[in-house]
């Protein structure tokens, strides 16, 4: 997912999943009356309790109906939070419950103004119309769901913080952390050279473009360009994808080859062009093609990956933080802990993202290079 090169959630830039694409893409109680005869001092110690329980009542209470911190998702026992993954995203995901205990010495790496505060501050860009399966409203028309944001309180819960989502467009994403009213962006946002002049990252999916086919064929990509020969093959206008897409048209046509690129006004239309046997495959965002493989059965499948900052390099979606925040090695050790410990492969399970799993976070790891951007 290239996405990072464009503003258009459908169309393979920062949300890099997107499912809106582009004009070619395809791409959230009474107290007991006293007892004549009993002294003062035999009383006391009932109404103390009594005071005590309806006390503890009272914070439950507050606690359950404040608004502002994420409690629909998170619920803490003792020192373990079971995080709700998926709970309302619909057709985007399996949903699961995952158990994340405190992890004190990561704890212990978080700036004290963050723990001071209880809740991490986590931005989002899914303004307008989110870009599922990575965030979006749920089925209850009023909570951010979403890979991105149950990852977020994944993260929050070994950090023993209440997660705190701050839903923005995609532009004030980068303005929110630069203000400091976001600690930490977990937006789909790629692992960027230009961008560490301003901000540090921790890795935690790779970032991937996919080929769609419909569910009966037997064609794979298998990492070599030379295997599109012959296909007709959608990708979304003015994307990173088109642009991989072209060149390997190019390198094709030097040897005698032919690979049929084609365009459709719309996401809908694209599907409706693949399934209908107008298109070999469809080029876009993975998360995407994983979004609507999920709601489609057996329709289609996903026939393979390719790196959304080209054939030289890996690209990456890191958690991004203003610059020497002192954020960002809490993030890495809280992402090698959720990896470590299997919570991560659920996650990402849930959202039939498998195929962007990292083995490791690392902070600050070569980005997409100046001259791909």
């Amino acid at each position: 997912m290239s996405d990072d090169t464009k503003t258009d959630p459908d169309n393979k830039t920062e949300p890099d999943n997107k499912t809106a694409p582009d004009k070619t893409d395809p791409e959230p109680t009474s107290e007991k009356p006293e007892t004549p005869g009993i002294p003062p001092r035999r009383r006391t110690p009932l109404i103390i309790a009594a005071v005590a329980i309806i006390a503890v009542i009272a914070v439950i209470a507050a606690v359950v109906l404040g608004g502002g911190a994420d409690e629909e998702t998170a619920t803490e026992s003792g020192d373990v939070t079971e995080v709700k993954i998926g709970e309302v995203a619909g057709a985007a995901a399996k949903p699961t419950t995952i158990e994340v205990p405190v992890v004190d010495e990561i704890r212990e790496k978080v700036p004290q103004e963050i723990l001071d505060r209880g809740t991490l501050e986590i931005g989002q860009g899914a303004l307008p119309a989110g870009f599922p399966p990575l965030a979006f409203v749920g089925t209850d028309n009023k909570t951010l769901t979403g890979a991105e944001p149950d990852l977020s309180r994944l993260i929050a819960a070994v950090f023993g913080l209440k997660p705190e989502l701050n839903n923005a467009t995609w532009q004030n994403l980068f303005v929110g952390l630069d203000a400091g009213t976001s600690d930490v962006a977990i937006s789909n946002v790629t692992d960027t050279e230009e961008r560490k002049q301003k901000y540090d990252f921790a890795s935690y999916r790779q970032d991937n473009l996919g080929f769609a086919t419909v569910g009966t064929s037997t064609w794979e990509f298998g990492g070599d360009y030379r295997t599109l020969d012959g296909l007709k093959v959608a990708v979304g206008s003015g994307t990173n994808q088109e642009k991989i897409l072209l060149e390997w048209q190019a390198k094709l046509k030097a040897e005698g080859k032919k690979l049929d690129v084609k365009y459709f006004p719309d996401n809908p239309a694209t599907w409706t062009a693949l399934e209908s046997g107008q298109i070999d495959a469809y080029f876009g965002p993975n998360p995407g093609i994983a979004y609507q493989i999920a709601g489609t059965g057996d329709t289609f499948r996903n026939a393979g990956t390719f790196s959304g900052a080209g054939e030289s390099l890996q690209g990456l979606i890191a958690a991004t933080t203003k610059k020497d925040s002192g954020l960002v090695e809490a993030l890495a050790d809280a992402i090698n802990y959720l990896i470590e410990n299997g919570q991560y492969a659920t996650w990402l399970e849930t959202y039939g993202l498998s195929n962007e799993a990292v083995g490791k976070s690392e902070i600050n790891p070569p980005g997409l290079p100046l001259e791909n951007q």
